[in-house]
């Protein structure tokens, strides 16, 4: 069993909330701007710490006057726009705590959030969403109002009708319920994503949040300043955007919204953030894109061997430095490659934050290498985001960082991380059993695999529950293989299979932008998607180099032996993917079935 933490720099008091942030800016940095909002001619507004506090209040008053009652839950479901941003903390300076729902959420699962929650009021974002919303509304007794961001014909937008409700409650009953909030009180549930079941409500007080502020501030300390600036695109629904949307407001870093991704390179090249904050796929995609368009404008050598000397001067970082040749090369390659990919995303990030899911070694080499690095984190809604972090500063590529102040990390012996500190979730909302599973003297049990290094680094290697155990006994970790064949420009997801089974498999789709090039080099007809060419002999010959090239990350009884190429892609929509595009591998399972039977009806032997 090893242990590591990192003492705590600042302590918690016992009367703050998150909501001091809000009030404290509007107080003395009143006309420091906090957000930028899009005015509809392609510039950007400002919103001043003095505005926001006042537009907080104003709707905040609306939910007084509609009977919102300090400790109550109050939905929002929308994508990540501003009006999110300002109706949370309007939540929260009610007294009441704030339930996140995806945008993509079905009638289901809104039901059961909404009825689980007991949320006596939700926010939807528009039309489509209310219509959710009524379809269910008879199996949620508690709800008692609906209020929508986008008004629809003849209605007023969610900020303007409770800022007219609120018009005769005083503006100091809002500040005397913000006040009144402690630490310890409940300030979000939100709900986990499902992979293994149906969702649990997660308990995250003020005190979890505050603490987690604090800790990320003082690691990402070159980022999260008054002079800094990001562009939020992930699910605010999602803990990992929460976080670093308190984290802004508390350090007045300026934060714009984006709700559409298909415009995100437009957006990023407008506002010009100086960091960014995104999933591993979001990286995998720009790289792949950047590749694939280099080898169909016939320029594919010089991206490669720009990619492989970025790759050799990060590591090079680590072990003394580069020498005068590779310094030559990256000079040359940076003026002819990696100019333009950090102009791409504005021209002035100096980091990039990355969570949720494993981002590989060499596309953390590749993205320091071009000049933009990534720091990967690493937590759970349980542990309110980052429980450990990478630095500039104390950065190991292919780690997920050490703890951040005041927080422990414990290799278990059986390998699963354990997780202690003020940022660990209090308990799973009505739902004791699942808390007492999951809470030992302090420890939260994370269920993911991992190791520790002498300096404290955290390296993930697998999930628990998603250990394959061969026919011949032999333990598999999938994410390995996995996160390797992700990193190939033509694949999209993938799925190792062989649990009970004589040998390792593995499911795979096809990237849906890389596809048309692909087959204009291969000289395969023009094509709607990949179901023409499942069985393509090229095609499997691309993939089987990028899965021959993954196993030799493993030992040869872990290694992939056979594998299907499916004909649609894993989607959200399609139930295989959470909002934060995790595998939902039971789901996949199921969907699958067939592919996964084929595997095992060849001639393969295992080693």
């Amino acid at each position: 069993m090893r242990e590591y933490s990192v003492p705590a720099t600042v302590r918690v008091g016992d009367e703050e909330n998150l909501l001091d942030a809000v009030f404290d800016n509007a107080e003395r940095h009143g006309s420091s701007v906090v957000y930028r909002l899009r005015d509809g001619s392609g510039g950007w507004s400002d919103v001043t710490c003095a505005q926001f506090a006042e537009q907080v209040v104003s709707a905040a008053r609306g939910l007084v006057a509609a009977g919102v009652q300090p400790g109550d839950r109050v939905a929002l479901l929308s994508r990540t726009r501003y009006e999110w941003t300002l109706l949370d903390y309007a939540i929260l300076a009610a007294g009441a705590a704030t339930v996140p729902i995806y945008e993509t959420s079905s009638a289901e699962q809104v039901s059961w959030i909404l009825s689980d929650s007991g949320a006596v009021a939700v926010v939807v974002e528009s039309g489509k969403h209310a219509a959710v919303v009524e379809s269910v509304r008879t199996g949620c007794p508690d709800l008692r109002h609906v209020w929508q961001i986008e008004p629809g014909e003849g209605g007023r937008a969610a900020v303007d009708e409770l800022g007219a409700l609120g018009t005769d409650t005083p503006a100091d009953e809002v500040r005397a319920r913000a006040a009144a909030v402690r630490a310890d009180d409940l300030a979000t549930l939100i709900y986990t994503s499902g992979t293994t079941g149906r969702p649990k409500g997660c308990e995250l007080s003020h005190r979890n949040l505050v603490s987690e502020v604090t800790a990320c501030v003082a690691v990402l300390k070159e980022l999260l300043t008054d002079e800094g600036s990001v562009l939020l695109f992930l699910p605010l629904a999602h803990i990992f955007g929460k976080v670093i949307q308190c984290g802004a407001l508390a350090e007045r870093t300026v934060v714009a919204h984006t709700p559409d991704v298909s415009q995100l390179l437009p957006d990023l090249a407008a506002f010009r953030p100086t960091f960014l904050l995104a999933v591993p796929r979001v990286f995998e995609k720009v790289y792949n894109g950047a590749r694939q368009r280099a080898h169909d404008d016939g320029k594919g050598r010089i991206f490669d061997a720009a990619a492989d000397t970025a790759v050799a001067w990060s590591r090079a970082q680590d072990t003394g430095g580069p020498g005068l040749a590779l310094r030559l090369r990256h000079a040359v390659f940076d003026r002819l490659v990696y100019g333009k990919l950090r102009a791409a995303v504005g021209g002035n990030v100096v980091a990039a934050v990355s969570g949720s899911a494993p981002l590989g070694e060499r596309l953390g080499h590749f993205f320091r290498g071009i000049g933009l690095p990534i720091l990967e984190g690493y937590g759970l809604t349980e542990s309110t985001a980052g429980v450990t972090l990478n630095a500039l500063g104390a950065q190991r590529i292919g780690s997920v960082g050490r703890p951040v102040p005041g927080h422990a990390v414990r290799i278990a012996d059986d390998g699963e991380v354990l997780l202690k500190g003020p940022i660990i979730f209090r308990r799973y909302w009505r739902n004791e059993t699942a808390t007492a599973e999951a809470l030992e003297d302090g420890w939260f049990h994370s269920g993911d695999l991992g190791e520790l290094d002498d300096a404290g680094f955290l390296r993930l290697t697998g999930r628990k529950k998603e250990i394959l155990v061969t026919a011949g006994g032999k333990n598999v970790a999938p994410a390995v293989l996995e996160d390797r064949l992700r990193a190939h420009p033509l694949v999209s997801q993938c799925m190792v299979v062989g649990d009970g089974r004589p040998f390792i498999g593995a499911l795979i789709t096809i990237d849906a932008d890389a596809l048309p090039g692909w087959r204009e080099r291969a000289g395969k007809p023009a094509g709607d998607g990949v179901a023409d060419l499942v069985d393509d002999p090229d095609l499997r010959a691309e993939v089987a180099a990028a899965v021959e090239e993954a196993n030799k990350a493993v030992s040869r009884a872990e290694q992939i032996r056979e594998f299907r190429i499916l004909p649609v892609d894993f989607t959200e929509a399609g139930g295989e993917m959470t909002p934060t595009l995790k595998v939902k591998r039971a789901v996949v399972a199921k969907t699958f079935a067939d592919d996964i039977a084929s595997i095992y009806h060849t001639t393969k032997t295992p080693a």
